[in-house]
């Protein structure tokens, strides 16, 4: 499927996952992270500008994948009511969830081949569906994934100007048993969590089926398209 796969945010565990499958389905793997030789720094575009000069000097990729993302660190958890919005809070959220993959997809974006059948994916979530949101909470996370998903709409709208069959999509993984879950396991139900290596196999998978027509959507670990 692959030739040349580039994986960001490869020590997290949806991240290490993916890029242990790639490489298991015989893809040369590129994994970059904030940590090991390869460095990266969404947060840093002379780091992203860096690294993908170091990309650009090998074989064009077909396959790019933003496995970064977050929910909660230390002194910040998502919200669960309007009384707790803190102006930094939210600016840290969105520059995480979504300036974050948007500087990437700056520098990555144009390393895709004109020619031919080529992925860009970011990881979502369903969380960022405004129509889809039942429950309300997680502020800060909601608004920043909702924002990811207009970059992804907006990307593969240009994409497909520059490389007709390039492929920009959102992937949502599902729960995930990673640091991002691990707060608020407690009220799943059995089957509920997934591990890393299940998630980055239904999501390779999703990513194989993919057609033009699923360009600038969002779309959960079972292929299916998830509301705006």
């Amino acid at each position: 499927m692959t030739q040349r796969a580039i994986v960001i945010g490869a020590t997290g565990g949806i991240g290490a996952a993916l890029a242990a499958a790639l490489t298991e389905q015989g893809a040369t793997v590129d994994a970059l992270s904030r940590k090991g030789e390869h460095r990266i720094d969404i947060l840093d575009e002379a780091l992203i500008a860096d690294a993908a000069a170091r990309i650009a000097e090998g074989p064009a990729p077909r396959l790019v994948i933003v496995a970064t993302g977050m929910l909660h660190e230390p002194g910040l958890m998502p919200e669960r009511s309007i009384r707790d919005l803190d102006g930094d809070r939210l600016l840290r959220s969105y520059a995480l969830n979504a300036v974050g993959p948007a500087l990437v997809a700056k520098h990555f974006l144009p390393l895709l081949p004109r020619d031919g059948r080529s992925v860009f994916a970011v990881l979502g979530a369903r969380v960022g569906s405004i129509g889809d949101n039942r429950l309300g909470g997680w502020t800060g996370y909601r608004m920043a994934k909702a924002a990811l998903a207009m970059l992804v709409r907006n990307i593969a709208i240009e994409t497909t100007r520059r490389a007709p069959e390039a492929i920009c999509v959102g992937l949502h993984p599902g729960t995930v048993a990673t640091e991002l879950s691990l707060p608020f396991r407690r009220n799943l139900a059995e089957g509920q969590l997934t591990p890393p290596e299940t998630a980055a196999a239904n999501l390779l998978r999703v990513i194989a089926g993919l057609t033009p027509a699923d360009s600038g959507n969002m779309l959960a670990w079972d292929g299916q398209t998830i509301a705006p």
